[in-house]
């Protein structure tokens, strides 16, 4: 059993690196774009990007629910084989992400063209500039949602290569881009929105090629689509989704609670802090974009052991990994403060400073929460799914905020954070402890898995091959585990022979 827990903890770890690149690459480019709006522009751009963060949360959202629906959906078919199933779901995903950018496409243009925004950027002085970097991005909107689903649709064929490749060339556009427009055309916090659309359009086009060359196994099947198929996809991809409806709805939130209580410092600052930790948070989504591929198939196949595994996993290895991360970033607070603002005496400086000093510790928090909302996502938990999204979305960090901020200014916000992590870990322990009626001293009882889900322990054979040499002796084994499971010997003899 110690083999098999190592042998799942190596692939995840073998796995990890490529889908932490993945994840890094869109925080690369809002590193660029903060970067940038601070040093080339000034305090009034960087809460121009500020303030569109919800937008890109709510973006987040609608792109969550369609590839996070077809993930878990095609990754099941795929581990029962199911190869038809799998194709309809991924056509129907990609129909349904094209409409959807369009559509926000149009609305947030006429949004910007023709309103005030001030629904998001509540300061008139802010207005004009948000504008502007509005209308720049939203140009990138139907790359962004198509490029998101692509890239876990590569991933699940083994092709990640081709995402890192394009993640790679999009951030060396997004950097070129930026100079020229902001440098060289003069187009300011326009060509700031603008630089990062058109480094999407590349990303896509790059990521897009592999599906129309004739060698994915992933093919568009243009059929009419299965009313019943895309309410099983929302239906499935909503749980997930969900939790970055309430982030869009938390940012708007938390946006007008640093204008109140910290001014445009605090919303520069808090925009500065979020746009460098975001290359980290890569290091989470990462580890929960493998879990995530892991465990569909898993429960695909009711593989009960390996499905504790990767959890056992996660929190006994991705945890204290991604604390020790945290310890690194609070030490390097000061010399990242001053990638965005050099001043010392600066309010916006003291508050970024903080900020890099506190809001590390909620990322080991956060992968609990974002595992065990995974897991419910995927077995059907969806009490426990909209429980922790409702939480870790808005009701902790917000709520959080505005009991703190008053009192401590924008470090509330920071320690919010944190605060939210505690909440939905002990959430967690007390529904397992609900649903499972004692507390729980092993990993299977803190997931409460089913009794009913997987095969008895008698009648599982675990197989692990090394070498070559090894393939004789395993065939030998399953022969023998057939014949004593009452199997004739003909089938016994294919299935050593086959396997």
């Amino acid at each position: 059993m110690n083999a098999d827990r190592q042998m799942t903890a190596k692939l995840m770890f073998r796995l990890l690196p490529v889908q932490v690149l993945i994840a890094a690459s869109g925080a690369v480019n809002g590193i660029i774009t903060g970067l940038f709006a601070s040093n080339s522009l000034g305090e009034q751009a960087m809460s121009a990007v500020g303030l569109y963060n919800p937008i890109q949360m709510f973006i987040g959202a609608l792109s969550t629910l369609l590839v996070g629906g077809a993930a878990i959906l095609c990754g099941q078919y795929m581990g029962r084989n199911m190869q038809q199933r799998t194709q309809e779901i991924f056509s129907l995903d990609i129909l349904a992400a094209a409409l959807t950018g369009i559509i926000l496409t149009a609305v947030l243009t006429l949004a910007g063209l023709f309103t005030s925004c001030r629904f998001f950027a509540r300061d008139v002085l802010l207005q004009p500039g948000f504008r502007r970097y509005l209308l720049g991005q939203v140009i990138g909107i139907l790359p962004l949602i198509l490029g998101n689903q692509f890239a876990v649709f590569l991933s699940l064929e083994n092709k990640t290569g081709r995402t890192t490749f394009a993640s790679l060339v999009c951030i060396v556009c997004n950097t070129v881009l930026n100079y020229l427009f902001l440098y060289v055309l003069k187009l300011e916090v326009f060509g700031l929105g603008l630089a990062s659309s058109l480094s999407m359009w590349v990303f896509l086009i790059l990521e897009a090629q592999h599906f129309f060359s004739g060698k994915s196994s992933f093919r568009l099947r243009f059929a009419r689509p299965s009313g019943n198929d895309s309410a099983v996809l929302l239906k499935t991809g909503f749980p997930g989704a969900i939790n970055y409806g309430y982030q869009a709805l938390r940012g708007m939130l938390v946006n007008n609670l640093l204008l109140t209580y910290a001014g445009h410092a605090g919303v520069s600052a808090f925009a500065a802090v979020n746009s460098l930790l975001g290359l980290f948070w890569a290091i989470p989504g990462g580890m929960l974009a493998v879990s995530r591929m892991l465990m569909n198939i898993s429960i695909g196949e009711e593989d009960r052991r390996t499905l504790a595994d990767i959890m056992r996993t996660a929190m006994y290895r991705f945890v204290p990994l991604m604390f020790a991360v945290s310890l690194c970033l609070a030490f390097l607070a000061a010399p990242m403060t001053r990638l965005f603002f050099r001043d010392v005496q600066d309010p916006v400086y003291i508050d970024t400073l903080l900020g890099f000093r506190i809001l590390p510790f909620c990322m080991p928090l956060s992968i609990i929460c974002m595992h065990f909302a995974c897991y419910g996502q995927s077995s059907g938990k969806h009490v426990l799914v909209h429980l922790l999204a409702l939480l870790d979305g808005v009701v902790c960090v917000a709520g959080f905020s505005a009991l703190l901020m008053p009192k401590t200014g924008i470090s509330g916000v920071y320690y919010a954070n944190i605060l939210n992590g505690i909440t939905t870990t002990l959430v967690i322990l007390c529904c397992s402890v609900i649903k499972g009626k004692k507390f729980p001293r092993s990993m299977e009882e803190l997931m409460v898995i089913p009794a009913s889900f997987g095969v008895p322990e008698e009648d599982r054979m675990n197989l692990s091959l090394r070498t070559l040499e090894e393939v004789s002796s395993v065939s030998e084994q399953i022969q023998d585990f057939c014949s004593r499971k009452g199997l004739d010997e003909k089938r016994s003899l294919y299935a050593g022979l086959f396997l």
